[in-house]
């Protein structure tokens, strides 16, 4: 005899609890801040779906410039670097006439760098050797003949890859032991970031916003010496040009940090992401690989140096390609074996990425053919980018209430605001910081999206954001010119111009 069905109803069933909750989340993760996709960014995607289904706002696009994101702002791509690329990824178009032959040659070498001659295989876990090689070739003459060593260039996936992986190795330790880890503030967030998640201690110097950001000596001193009580200092990151802030340090500011670096045993880590993006005439890029070999052996042959690059930022603004390289100076042969089997463990950055990192360390030559297009088409940017550093500045610094430092470099301007006694109330009983409030009111007015400056770290009581650059020169105006009303208006609300200019 058939047995009956048993009907199982939802109160017979015991719920079966979810193993990841918000209480047994790591809490290292919960610890994680990233400024530059947080809740504006969120808003702004929200306002921007709305948008396309037809809700109605005060403006018609959302402007976000929130993020150094070049393609994404209507930059365009360089011709050269999407040949050789689109050549690696379809070999069958090395017969195709539409290419240039230094293109063709620059690919076919990368191709016979790869596995099966496809971008499709793994590469080694440093990277594509004939890659490295080039890498250090492009390294020796930027820093005018200084020797440059092939297997101590690494492929990443973008630079944030390398500063993390440097960071692993470097956090150890409990206690009064744990690994201190020396950031700039203002910060590029990643660095926060990191270090909450390996739960590493944030140590942070205060760049001279009076002096254009400078880094000055004296801070590194008073911050590491603070930081001795609690922990113990292993490192120093600087991030050069600047990011958010701007600045391009000098010759001697480097010396200075690497006789710093010298004297306390720390490991340095330099960020020259941006060294292509240098604006101001009266600046120039110096690597810290070069200054420290500038101050003789006894510095070169000691300072454990990693120096960061990518493909996502300079003039050719590649983000999604994920493409970047570290070379890291005077690692302990035990250690760097270590940092090989890291590395391992994920494999290899996307070959197309290693690709595109080629090109940028190994454009054109002037003999060959696709020289002039390829000089047109980055001095073009460059000049672009320049141009808008300067009319950014002046616009920002025509409002009431705001002050830019001369944007020397990178893609950002980081103004301080003046927030009124009565927004600071409203944003505190609203349990956000003043300049998130700031912002929060200016995309919902504007459509701006811009990122709140106490998601960078700043000074106690200032408030700042950060913009990029990088929109075309006609929406740049356009979006200087609404921010400035806003700002009028908002300070209009909260207080007087009487009271501002007192």
């Amino acid at each position: 005899m058939a047995q009956k069905a048993t009907v199982v109803t939802r109160e017979n069933i015991k719920m079966r609890e979810k193993t990841l909750t918000m209480e047994t989340l790591n809490p290292q993760v919960k610890a994680v801040e990233y400024a530059v996709r947080g809740p504006i960014v969120l808003k702004a995607g929200e306002i921007e779906r709305g948008l396309q289904q037809g809700q109605k706002h005060p403006f018609t696009e959302v402007i976000k410039a929130n993020i150094g994101d070049a393609h994404a702002m209507g930059q365009k791509p360089i011709t050269f670097l999407r040949q050789v690329v689109a050549l690696c990824s379809f070999p069958e178009l090395l017969e195709s006439p539409s290419f240039p032959e230094d293109a063709k040659v620059r690919a076919g070498r990368i191709l016979q760098g790869c596995g099966g001659q496809s971008l499709g295989s793994y590469s080694a876990s440093q990277g594509v050797d004939c890659i490295r090689r080039d890498i250090a070739a492009y390294i020796k003459q930027r820093d005018k003949g200084v020797p440059a060593d092939w297997d101590n260039v690494y492929l990443t996936t973008g630079a944030s890859d390398g500063i993390v992986s440097i960071l692993k190795m470097l956090v150890s330790g409990q206690g009064l032991s744990r690994c201190g880890v020396m950031i700039p503030i203002p910060q590029y967030p990643l660095y926060s970031a990191a270090i909450a998640e390996m739960d590493a201690v944030q140590i942070n110097y205060y760049l001279d916003e009076d002096h254009c950001w400078a880094l000055d000596i004296n801070e590194l001193h008073r911050a590491y010496l603070a930081a001795k009580e609690h922990c113990h200092p292993r490192v120093i990151c600087i991030i050069n040009p600047g990011n958010p802030t701007g600045q391009v340090q000098s010759k001697k500011c480097i010396e200075e940090v690497l006789h710093f670096a010298f004297e306390e045993n720390l490991f340095v880590m330099a960020d020259e992401v941006y060294q292509d993006n240098v604006y101001s005439t009266d600046c120039q890029f110096h690597s810290f690989k070069k200054v420290l070999y500038e101050m003789g052996p006894e510095y070169f042959n000691t300072v454990e140096l990693a120096s960061f690059h990518s493909t996502s930022k300079g003039y050719s603004g590649e983000c999604g390609f994920r493409g970047g390289y570290m070379e890291v100076l005077n690692l302990d042969p035990e250690v760097k074996a270590q940092l090989v089997k890291l590395l391992s463990v994920r494999l290899c950055p996307p070959v197309s990425g290693q690709a595109a990192m080629d090109v940028i360390v190994n454009p054109p030559l002037p003999h060959e053919p696709s020289y002039p297009q390829f000089h047109e088409e980055k001095s073009t940017i460059l000049g672009a980018l320049a141009e808008k550093a300067r009319m950014t500045e002046h616009i920002l610094n025509a409002v009431p209430g705001i002050k830019c430092n001369p944007v020397q470099g990178a893609m950002y301007a980081f103004p301080s605001i003046f927030i009124p006694p009565r927004a600071v109330e409203e944003a505190k009983a609203l349990g956000m910081p003043p300049d998130m409030l700031y912002c929060l009111r200016l995309l919902e007015d504007t459509g701006i999206c811009i990122v709140p400056g106490s998601g960078f770290g700043q000074r106690e009581g200032t408030h700042h954001f950060r913009m990029t650059i990088l929109p075309s020169m006609e929406k740049l105006k356009v979006l200087l010119e609404k921010l400035r009303d806003f700002h009028i208006k908002f300070l209009k609300k909260y207080s007087s111009l009487e009271e501002l200019e007192r």
